[in-house]
């Protein structure tokens, strides 16, 4: 049993180190691991088929979930792979979910999202803002949270289409009533109504009214800027 252990201790270890290694470097050979093994390490994929299969058995899922995390983060900082660091940050939520750590699994399929719709794959966006949405808005400690999901995914309906946009909102607002009196849901009301009319202007200072109160971040400042090309005598900025 003990020799089994140091087996099982060996190959979850080698892969862990190897796809560090195989990020930073793509070297063959595993050397630094805190249980070691002499045995030449098999191909990284060979190595990821490793873990699926003994995952479950070894009741692991919370170590490799962190483990992928790492990983997204080196190919975010690092090489700026975002569709690699996506891959992870899938990976890693699905981990977190067969261990029922629902909050970890949000924060990682969140990165999702904001990447997603970077690279405007606004229909994967849309799905995992509303999904997380959903996940918190009965939750009494995170539903306050729920309201910013769909503002974030209406942005995206609204990049897509503005009547999207629009029944998107509906839908929210029957979903999650709180969000009607939200200054998200305001602000939305008041783009689209901006939008339908052509009006920048209108467009421009509703977003400056909602930013002297809540600062909008990067993200949100560069979807908007992207709906707001699409009206007739943009000046191409949100001042």
């Amino acid at each position: 049993m003990q020799k089994k252990r140091s087996i099982e201790c060996a190959s979850f270890s080698s892969f862990l180190c190897l796809q560090l290694l195989e990020v930073r470097s793509a070297r063959p050979l595993v050397s630094t691991c805190s249980c070691r093994t002499n045995m030449t390490a098999p191909p990284a994929s060979s190595m990821r088929e490793m873990l699926s299969r003994s995952l479950t058995p070894m009741g692991r899922f919370t170590i490799a979930a962190k483990h992928h995390i790492n990983i997204a983060e080196i190919y975010e900082s690092e090489l700026v792979d975002i569709e690699k660091a996506i891959a992870h940050y899938e990976q890693a939520a699905d981990y977190y979910k067969g261990e029922e750590s629902n909050s970890s699994a949000n924060k990682c399929l969140l990165k999702v999202g904001g990447y997603c719709a970077q690279l405007e794959q606004y229909q994967r966006a849309i799905e995992i803002y509303e999904q997380v949405g959903s996940n918190t808005m009965d939750n009494p400690l995170l539903k306050y949270s729920a309201k910013e999901y769909f503002f974030k995914a209406s942005l995206c309906h609204f990049i897509v289409d503005e009547l999207n946009a629009k029944i998107a909102v509906e839908k929210y607002e029957e979903m999650f009533p709180a969000f009607s009196d939200s200054r998200e849901c305001k602000l939305l009301k008041k783009l689209l109504d901006a939008h339908e009319e052509q009006n920048c202007d209108a467009f421009t200072e509703a977003v400056k009214e909602f930013d002297a109160i809540s600062r909008l971040d990067q993200w949100h400042t560069a979807l908007l800027l992207r709906i707001k090309k699409t009206i007739q005598g943009d000046e191409g900025d949100l001042k």
